[in-house]
């Protein structure tokens, strides 16, 4: 067997082995999807404590986020009732607040059946926060940090560049036009990742997703698109584009497993393609397709090098 065809080979066995896990995962029921940007017009800002201008952490940051975006405040600003007036500020009356978590830590007798026990306690607490938005008197002088761009993955920038296709950022949606042939992507700052997705994880599996649309156009691998949201030919691309997208996360090392987010977009165009039994299939082996078709550009690339 020539090295060509065994590499070919092993690429379809992890190939089948990602659909093999992708469709394990949907029929586990793996919930709603969840984009990894925020959908409101402009960056992302660290919420901040408008008192202490300590940073929130942890799951806060992704709850207060959450919060903002419903609730469309613009401000990253955050602060009890009681840290509020003491900024001389006053909560607006019937403001809802939001709810955080903190960690008090208290010392305790150390167990004696445990060597690294040092005695300390961790108690989480619960706390109630009003955005600057909500209340009246205030003026901000803290500068809020932007996220900024998200952290560079070497081997997918190499991928995406070796294309050469035309990337815009800006907006609130990526999709890939094939009118002007381009994929338009949001603005890196506005990526703040899924429940099991970094930013740049999140940021780099749409660009990949966009990047098989971007495959199958017309003068490339010629597929068959749809031509609305919801027909059974857009829904059929969506499955490739995201299949597509879970193979080359894992070839490029975007992720390091299959996640959840691939399964539940899938199972999303699944349920609008009345759940066909063999549809999955079909689109793998489309996505695989163009997977070997994107990495052609790299491989071209190093052979003129």
């Amino acid at each position: 067997m020539s090295r060509q065809v065994h590499h070919a080979a092993k690429r379809q066995d992890i190939y089948s082995e990602i659909t093999s896990q992708l469709i394990a995962a949907i029929e586990a029921d793996p919930g709603k999807p969840a984009l990894p940007w925020r959908k409101s017009s402009g960056p992302l800002f660290m919420p901040v404590n408008a008192l202490t201008h300590n940073a929130y952490n942890g799951i806060n940051i992704v709850s207060l986020w959450v919060a903002a975006e419903v609730k469309a405040y613009a401000t990253p600003m955050w602060a009890t009732y009681k840290q509020w007036l003491e900024l001389g500020a006053q909560v607006r009356k019937d403001e809802k607040s939001s709810l955080v978590i903190f960690y008090k830590e208290f010392d305790a007798n150390p167990d004696p059946d445990d060597a690294g026990d040092d005695g300390k306690r961790r108690i989480a607490r619960a706390s109630r926060v009003f955005n600057a938005a909500q209340v009246d008197g205030y003026v901000s002088t803290h500068e809020p940090e932007k996220l900024g761009p998200v952290e560079r993955i070497a081997a997918a920038d190499s991928f995406v560049s070796a294309t050469a296709a035309r990337i815009e950022h800006g907006g609130d949606r990526a999709y890939y036009r094939p009118s002007t042939d381009h994929i338009q992507m949001p603005s890196e700052d506005a990526f703040c990742g899924t429940a099991t997705m970094s930013r740049s994880e999140g940021y780099y599996a749409t660009l990949v997703h966009e990047l098989t649309h971007w495959s199958g156009a017309k003068h490339r691998l010629d597929r068959e698109m749809g031509k609305r949201f919801g027909d059974h030919a857009y829904a059929a691309e969506e499955l490739v584009a995201e299949i597509g997208a879970a193979f080359l996360c894992a070839e490029l090392g975007i992720t390091q497993e299959t996640r959840a987010d691939h399964a539940q977009y899938l199972a999303q165009w699944l349920t609008m393609m009345k759940s066909d039994s063999r549809a999955v299939f079909a689109a793998a082996a489309k996505a695989s397709e163009a997977a070997s078709f994107l990495k052609c550009f790299s491989a071209d690339r190093r052979n003129a090098a």
